[in-house]
């Protein structure tokens, strides 16, 4: 039990750094926004959809920068394998792997809250979510981007992380946001049928904020790299002993 106790306690923050603070104001601007402005809840729901695709675009160009920068952290796991790839593998990969999760969450949340127009087809959304962008939409996806970006666009840039972090660290990064998106599908899609998506608009953003901004996704991301890389060499290692 206490191995259990610290091992929780490194998964949270401690201290909120200033783009956290970015974060947590871009995830209440929808809550004021339904409840003072008088905002479609659906709307919300809408840019949560977004905003996922824009985190799996940033990480696009995240991909795209460290590999154009020569990084030669591209080592690529696989069972006791390791191999170093080109980092256009890393992209491609991130981009069919990434974008079909996306392609079914979203859709199912489109269907579920019934926003695709008469005969589109399950995928309109993914394909043509720019058409749903609204002035109220516009707003709080302005609100995502610039938190995304001081978040964690800017710093990777500034501080040169894309010449030192792993390819594969970096691709790992966004997969937290299928759960949560995964959390807004079907969760979401209750409450819109049962014209509770008010209430719901405030339970799930703080449930965002404390995902978001409180877990520490770097420590867990680490840890399952580290593990990769120490499973590699134990098998190595054992390997080498049979030799």
């Amino acid at each position: 039990m206490p191995n259990n106790f610290q091992e929780f306690r490194t998964m949270i923050k401690r201290k909120l750094t200033r783009p956290d603070i970015y974060l947590i104001v871009a995830n209440l601007l929808p809550v004021y926004g339904v409840w003072v402005l008088g905002w479609n809840a659906i709307e919300v729901f809408i840019v949560y959809a977004m905003e996922t695709l824009i985190v799996g675009m940033l990480t696009v160009l995240k991909l795209s920068i460290a590999s154009a920068s020569g990084n030669k952290s591209n080592d690529w796991y696989v069972g006791d394998q390791k191999v170093k790839q080109p980092g256009i593998l890393f992209i491609i990969f991130f981009i069919v792997h990434y974008g079909i999760f996306a392609a079914v969450q979203t859709s199912i949340f489109a269907e579920s809250a019934n926003i695709n127009p008469p005969g589109s087809g399950l995928l309109y959304f993914f394909f043509h979510w720019y058409n749903f962008i609204t002035k109220d939409i516009a707003i709080m996806l302005c609100g995502f981007i610039v938190s995304w970006l001081a978040r964690s666009f800017i710093p990777f840039i500034v501080n040169r992380e894309y010449q030192t972090t792993s390819m594969m660290r970096l691709m790992f990064v966004p997969y937290g946001r299928i759960f949560i998106q995964q959390f807004t599908v079907l969760l979401g899609s209750m409450f819109l049928i049962l014209a509770g998506g008010k209430i719901f608009v405030l339970i799930f953003a703080f449930v965002k904020i404390f995902v978001e901004v409180y877990l520490n996704f770097d420590n867990i991301i680490n840890r399952s790299v580290k593990s990769m890389k120490n499973k590699n060499t134990d098998d190595t290692d054992k390997t080498d002993l049979y030799r």
